[in-house]
């Protein structure tokens, strides 16, 4: 039996520069495009909550972005119920043929009452067990980042 996994992270090379894959990004409304769980987003600032669907679960996120450098790497973490949940980013290194992206997730649902208070929760509100979030995500960031890359050659 394997330990629980607490980072992902997934990559695809995308044939456009840099700066379209980070404008594409930091415009968090248009998450709803590519990830297959987000099906809104609403803004301001550096602070934004995401809903989620899968099937019959519907959950949201709190969320601020923590880092936020055009060209190389945009990263958010969630925050839900007051409770830290997990850093999501993306970092962005150039290729001859255009952008290779990199998706991240980190769990940051580490010690004492509050991971088994946001375990909990996450299983209520998702259907995921804490100890399978790392294999929904991988599978997630395979269908963000290749309609992320369509989204992103369309509009070149």
């Amino acid at each position: 039996m394997t330990g629980r996994i607490w980072s992902v992270e997934e990559s695809l090379e995308i044939p456009v520069p840099p700066q379209d894959v980070y404008a594409a990004l930091a415009d968090v409304r248009r998450m709803k495009e590519w990830s297959p769980e987000v099906v809104r987003v609403w803004s301001r600032g550096d602070r934004f909550v995401g809903v989620n669907r899968k099937a019959c679960w519907i959950w949201f996120g709190t969320c601020r972005i923590v880092t936020a450098d055009p060209g190389r790497e945009f990263a958010f973490d969630n925050i839900t119920f007051g409770l830290p949940i997990a850093r999501w980013g993306y970092r962005l290194e150039p290729t001859e043929r255009g952008t290779l992206v990199t998706e991240y997730w980190a769990d940051h649902r580490r010690r004492g009452w509050r991971r088994r208070l946001a375990e909990l929760l996450g299983l209520l509100f998702t259907g995921t067990p804490a100890a399978r979030r790392a294999e929904v995500n991988r599978a997630g960031m395979r269908t963000t980042l290749r309609q992320l890359s369509a989204a992103c050659q369309s509009a070149a």
